[in-house]
């Protein structure tokens, strides 16, 4: 679904004649294709996904090193992409159903938690991962693991 949605778009920005979209399109495109011939079978709305957050992730990487060495335009350029690539990921829960999230994961996994705190972890990423940044899952896990 999402991959069609890419898809279209790219279509359309070639007709449209914006270029810089249209080619940043085409290289989710080709990454969600590589993926596909390793996995040999088309990709779900979650895989493609994880590639788009693997893009973004390295659009940061990108900012963050371009800030550092003081190239103002290709910080722009990157964060022209960001906005780009960004639009296709779904929107983030909020703090607070993320900690109810968590709080249902653990209750319903009780047992583990009270054997080995740590095994959560694997859990709750596992659940959560398409709907919150794994950092804010960890900080939020953190809070229940100290008491």
């Amino acid at each position: 679904m999402l991959r069609k949605k890419i898809q279209d778009e790219s279509v359309a920005c070639l007709k449209s004649g914006e270029k810089d979209k249209l080619s940043l399109l085409r290289l989710i495109l080709s990454q969600i294709k590589n993926r596909e011939i390793e996995k040999k079978a088309e990709l779900n709305d979650e895989e493609v996904v994880s590639i788009i957050k693997k893009m973004v992730k390295e659009l940061h990487e990108s900012i963050d090193a371009f800030e550092k060495g003081d190239r103002a335009d290709l910080v722009t350029e990157y964060k022209k992409q960001l906005a780009v690539v960004s639009i296709y990921l779904p929107k983030e829960i909020s703090d607070d159903e993320l900690k109810m999230e968590i709080e249902k994961i653990i209750a319903e996994n009780k047992a583990i938690f009270d054997q080995n705190q740590k095994r959560i972890i694997g859990l709750c990423m596992g659940k959560l991962k398409t709907k919150a940044d794994p950092s804010r899952i960890m900080k939020i896990l953190s809070t229940f693991m100290t008491s």
